[in-house]
């Protein structure tokens, strides 16, 4: 277990590289790049998946909230990467309390402002507040979106416990105060109810708070998703249950195997359905608006898209048969490859020109060309 006492150590260095990009855009989160100031992070959250060896660089899972290392050229970097790839959805910004010493995410936003980036961040710090202005200013050049990570609300049954597992994170209370300022300054805003950690805030009533705290405070949508353990981060986490709740290691020993990276589909899917009820009685979506630029030409395509991931992510929830599930995602990842409009092609060749469209075909032109009519005059 960690020493509470130990202080934090500050390692600036210079950043071999910093944009991780993807082919595109994934369907969580709509991010195609990604680049970050910081590795390590002072909240330390116990259950945070940036301690598996994938993600971290230290030895010591412990290491992750105490060593926190600064790429002090990230900013320089950036500007040069962004240079050298089509616009899109970047995933950046990190507000833990080394922020307010190195300021790297604010210079990394300013880059994104003088290229016209739209810019997504996921945060437990209201300290994003301090760059609404540029938020602002983005949002009208690209777009801004800003989501707050929060797991558990005052009024939890076991907000306590959770508390304790976030250490060092600011107050729930405080990001939803910070959300509500963000809405009304018309950033579109959310949270993401990230991980569920069974037993502790996977039951209904913590569901339906975290849904109710979110549409009252201005969020548009809920992401959820569970808890991942795997390699010293799973090491990690389960000595921490072992330590303060001892009575639940046989369920995450039933729930995890000796291996499993992530509970069972089942499991899952109960949360998934519950946020999906609270969120329709609340008025806000169970996924992520797709945040589009406002000069994108293929805006129609990206629409599409979106449409086609949310029936995807609808009929996981129902349970569909696997390969249906799949021709709808390999049908959204062709329009989102396209080069054209969608709509040109249509309106040139008809149903057999989206049946053309590799992974598309017969089956799906209907369907896509229903969403060519219905979103069009969007």
């Amino acid at each position: 277990m960690m020493a509470q006492s130990r202080r934090a150590l500050f390692v600036s260095y210079k950043a071999k590289n910093i944009l991780n990009k993807n082919k595109r855009a994934d369907h969580w989160f709509w991010t195609r790049y990604s680049a970050y100031p910081y590795t390590g992070c002072q909240h330390g959250c116990e259950f945070c998946y940036c301690r598996e060896r994938k993600y971290s660089p230290y030895d010591d899972p412990d290491d992750f909230a105490y060593v926190i290392r600064a790429k002090e050229n990230a900013p320089g970097l950036l500007r040069q990467s962004l240079g050298r790839v089509p616009r899109d959805l970047l995933f950046t910004g990190d507000y833990q309390a080394a922020e307010g010493k190195f300021q790297l995410s604010r210079r990394m936003l300013e880059v994104c402002y003088d290229l016209s980036f739209p810019v997504f961040i996921l945060t437990r710090s209201p300290l994003v507040l301090r760059d609404l202005e540029l938020l602002q200013a983005i949002e009208k050049r690209a777009r801004a979106v800003v989501a707050f990570s929060i797991i558990s609300t005052p009024d939890s049954l076991h907000y306590q416990h959770v508390r304790a597992m976030e250490r060092l994170a600011p107050l729930p209370e405080r990001r939803y105060a910070a959300m509500e300022k963000l809405a009304a300054a018309g950033i579109l805003t959310g949270t993401c109810f990230m991980p569920v950690l069974p037993g502790l805030c996977d039951d209904d009533s913590n569901v339906d708070s975290v849904v109710r705290w979110t549409a009252t405070h201005g969020g548009q949508f809920i992401l959820a998703g569970s808890l991942t353990l795997s390699d010293q981060q799973r090491l990690h986490y389960m000595n921490v249950l072992a330590a303060r709740h001892p009575e639940m290691v046989g369920l995450y020993q039933s729930l995890y195997g000796t291996g499993d990276y992530s509970p069972g589909p089942a499991v899952w899917l109960k949360t998934a359905q519950r946020v999906r009820e609270m969120c329709e009685q609340h008025g806000i979506h169970d996924r992520m608006p797709r945040p589009i630029m406002r000069d994108d030409p293929r805006a129609l395509n990206r629409r599409i898209v979106e449409a086609l991931a949310g029936q995807v992510y609808a009929m996981e929830l129902a349970g569909a048969e696997r390969s249906g599930v799949w021709a709808y995602r390999k049908a959204a990842w062709a329009i989102e490859d396209l080069e054209e409009d969608v709509a040109s092609t249509y309106r040139f060749m008809g149903l057999q020109g989206l049946a053309s469209i590799e992974n598309v075909g017969t089956a799906l032109a209907p369907y896509v060309e229903d969403l060519i009519h219905s979103l069009s005059g969007r």
